[in-house]
């Protein structure tokens, strides 16, 4: 489990395929591995990866053909720069929020401008997340925790502060075509799939009855 607050960024070394899949190597000066282990999950432009190496500043990760599929790290190439951020501690500041590191799909930067100081960000994500997105909700952005400003049909509308563009990739990798990883609010699937229970795994189970309703979400803030 992660919170998007990325904790430094690193360099692509080395992408080694490997019988199908990838052997991916990155590189960080920034990042504290003196409590990384192997098998600990670190977060990679938002994608929960598995250490199975370790270097003095350095870890490799083995990417499965399904995670090649359904995420941007494709478009990866040696010396690109990726956001980092290992699994959070019971201890860690909440400062984002729920980020799980499956990525739910690819989005692609439309525009991208300057806005006073900030960077004004719009996205265009796939149609079928878009319902699980909402106006100052959050997102994870290439394993960025942002909040949106603005929801227009499957485009979501950001604005980047100068701290979150300098110490992530954004603003030394994220142009106007660019694609990036999207994981949607955790809450929201578990929100729909509480108020549509046939989706279920075994529906002729009994189950009990939810007193979860739109109603009850609207009067509660959830729902305009």
């Amino acid at each position: 489990m992660f919170t998007g607050i990325i904790e430094s960024v690193g360099k692509v070394t080395s992408m080694q395929p490997t019988g199908g899949d990838i052997r991916l190597t990155i590189e960080s000066s920034e990042l504290d591995f003196s409590d990384v282990k192997l098998g600990d999950s670190i977060a990679s432009n938002g994608i929960c990866l598995t250490v199975v190496e370790i270097g003095d500043k350095s870890y490799s990760v083995d990417v499965s053909r399904e995670t090649i599929a359904r995420t941007a790290l494709e478009t990866l190439k040696p010396g690109d720069i990726v956001n980092l951020e290992k699994a959070m501690l019971p201890t860690t500041r909440f400062g984002g929020h729920i980020v799980a590191g499956h990525v739910d799909g690819v989005g692609r930067v439309s525009k991208l401008q300057q806005d006073a100081r900030s960077i004004y960000i719009e996205i265009e994500i796939p149609k079928e997340l878009a319902h699980y997105t909402a106006t100052k909700g959050s997102i994870t952005v290439d394993g960025i925790s942002l909040t949106t400003n603005l929801v227009r049909d499957n485009v979501v509308c950001l604005n980047i502060i100068p701290h979150t563009a300098q110490v992530t990739n954004i603003a030394k990798h994220w142009l106007v075509g660019s694609k990036v990883n999207i994981e949607v609010d955790i809450v929201a699937r578990y929100l729909e799939r509480l108020l549509n229970k046939s989706q279920a795994g075994d529906t002729n189970a009994p189950s009990p009855q939810s007193q979860i309703t739109e109603a009850f979400l609207a009067d509660n803030g959830f729902m305009k």
